[in-house]
């Protein structure tokens, strides 16, 4: 992996690498650190797959889940710099279907969804926010009942019947993790006239020079394509044949597959105030500014994640206790963490435990990959915190 690799910085990432692999962690971990102009640590340690001897290397392919949302947000960005977008007008102004949402008030007495009309329409800020009234089936009880008891297909087959769930609140009222930015790629395909996995190589993917992020398996992508595992309840990893599907809908919540250089790109985006590598602006400054405080209403701060479907997800709260905000399209840690990211900085997540943080202030970055469910492994997340503990111990 070509890095500017600092001898410091190396010997405790590496350490923390090392460690997670094997017995009871995780079988293989791809992590990288960047400052505004490089990657300054990158390591890659263990197997592509539990079945396989094959070794995880630094350009193996990875279901990034959620770490799309960002990639959405900056689309969205993009069109309201040029006027085509705005983000408080009603999102069924761009994305039509909006048009018919309704409000799941509970369930009658013999099962059936109870709606009504949401007291006013969801904006695309809100969407972006997670305060629309979407949900995920495995974070939310409503929705898991919608899936069960009514055939409501879940998000991860990328059908279009998979959006057509009702809101959980009046948007606005409530913020909830859920499909709302599957949605806010809806509308930015509304506006363009395109699909999301076009827009973003034109107007993303090209300048910034990602080569390996696509909704589909393309080319050699497959070949280098990390096997998903799953944690049983006895603790026990095991390979298992799971692979989003060919997608009917670009979801821009969680469909596409990348590489953690490539993912490091885009992270620098972030760090560099919206420019590329050769200073074209893919976002100007004062985008970047607007979009990365907290866009959550009044005293509104974001919540755990309840593990509803335990196969998919663990209960999940980064930094337990601590006061955290949503910006467009990242979390807030509202004070400094105990990692030593400082106050201010933005993060989040992929559901096979993926998970990075962009630190403004400082100008660094890092991600870590590994393709596990249920989310929140404790070996997994655990690496990933002393991951990130041990680039800001070495970095000062």
């Amino acid at each position: 992996m070509t890095t500017d690799q600092r001898p410091d910085l190396k010997t405790a990432c590496d350490a923390v690498l090392e460690g997670v692999v094997g017995s009871g962690g995780v079988p293989g971990v791809v992590a990288m650190v960047t400052d505004r102009e490089r990657d300054l640590y990158g390591g890659a340690v263990g197997r592509r797959s539990l079945d396989s001897d094959e070794p995880i290397t630094a350009d193996s392919v990875f279901a990034i889940f959620s770490t799309t949302k960002a990639i959405t947000g900056t689309a969205c960005l993009q069109l309201v710099e040029e006027g085509r977008l705005d983000l408080d007008a009603p999102a069924s102004t761009y994305a039509p279907e909006l048009g018919d949402v309704q409000v799941l008030d509970g369930f009658d007495d013999d099962g059936s969804p109870r709606l009504r009309p949401p007291a006013s329409a969801p904006t695309t800020r809100q969407l972006l926010c997670h305060t629309a009234g979407f949900a995920y089936d495995f974070f939310d009880h409503d929705y898991a009942r919608l899936a069960t008891e009514h055939g409501q297909p879940s998000v991860v087959t990328a059908s279009r019947a998979a959006l057509r769930t009702p809101l959980t609140f009046d948007p606005g009222t409530q913020w909830k993790y859920g499909s709302n930015i599957d949605w806010a790629g809806q509308v930015v395909e509304g506006i363009t006239g395109q699909r999301l996995g076009e827009v973003f190589a034109e107007r993303i993917f090209a300048p910034l020079g990602m080569t390996d992020t696509s909704f589909t398996l393309d080319g050699g992508m497959r070949d280098r394509k990390v096997t998903m595992h799953q944690r049983g309840e006895d603790g026990v990893l095991a390979a298992t044949d799971f692979e989003l599907p060919e997608p009917e809908v670009h979801m821009g919540g969680h469909g596409l597959w990348s590489t953690v250089p490539d993912y490091m790109k885009f992270i620098r985006l972030w760090l560099n105030d919206g420019a590329a590598p050769d200073g074209t602006q893919v976002l100007r400054p004062e985008t970047v500014a607007m979009a990365a405080r907290n866009h959550l209403e009044g005293d509104m701060t974001i919540t755990g994640l309840p593990g509803v479907i335990p196969q998919l997800s663990n209960d999940a709260e980064f930094f337990p206790g601590m006061p955290k905000t949503w910006a467009l399209t990242f979390m807030i840690n509202d004070e400094d963490a105990p990692t030593g990211r400082p106050a201010g900085s933005l993060a989040w997540a992929g559901l096979a435990n993926l998970y990075y943080w962009i630190d403004r202030r400082h100008g660094i970055g890092g991600f870590w990959a590994t393709q596990i469910f249920p989310f929140a492994d404790p070996a997994s997340v655990g690496g990933y915190f002393d991951f990130e503990a041990a680039a800001y111990g070495a970095l000062g």
